[in-house]
């Protein structure tokens, strides 16, 4: 029996009781569980990592896309301003003679937004990919600074 109060209702197992034999699972009352297909394809949306970098010159996005090809990544732009990358990754097919010891990659529907900043150039953005890598350019607007013209102070 656990020393240490629960602080999560009725159950007598406690995450901070560390003679409590049972796990607690925050999720255990959710409608679907870490294993259903609604996690495995959301899963990608998390790991699908995103370098943004502002130069003089442009916005530079740099995306990790491993293992797809351009024909399967779409850079679009929405909104004027919401900067869209999406694809899918494959899952692998399965074959019944096919013993498999580990499933790591991640399969399925990606999308990363970004709204970008006003001195973005919305008509001249490039995307090329190599090695696994998209990378998208946005080139920005010459910010003109202000005339300034000094008045002489009368008196």
């Amino acid at each position: 029996m656990s020393l240490i109060p629960s602080f999560f209702g009725s159950c007598r197992s406690n995450i901070l009781d560390p003679f409590s034999l049972e796990i607690w699972d925050p999720f255990k009352d959710f409608p679907f569980s870490l294993e259903s297909q609604f996690a495995k394809e959301n899963s990608t949306l998390v790991n699908t990592h995103v370098d943004w970098k502002e130069t003089r010159e442009s916005h530079v996005f740099k995306v990790d896309l491993p293992g797809l090809n351009k024909e399967e990544v779409k850079v679009e732009v929405e909104d004027d301003r919401v900067l869209q990358i999406t694809g899918e990754r494959k899952m692998e097919k399965e074959e019944k003679k096919d013993i498999w010891h580990r499933v790591e990659r991640n399969s399925g529907k990606f999308l990363r937004r970004f709204r970008l900043l006003e001195n973005a150039k919305m008509d001249q953005i490039k995307a090329s990919m190599e090695y696994g890598v998209l990378t998208v350019t946005v080139p920005k607007v010459e910010v003109k600074k202000p005339d300034v013209k000094s008045i002489e102070i009368s008196g």
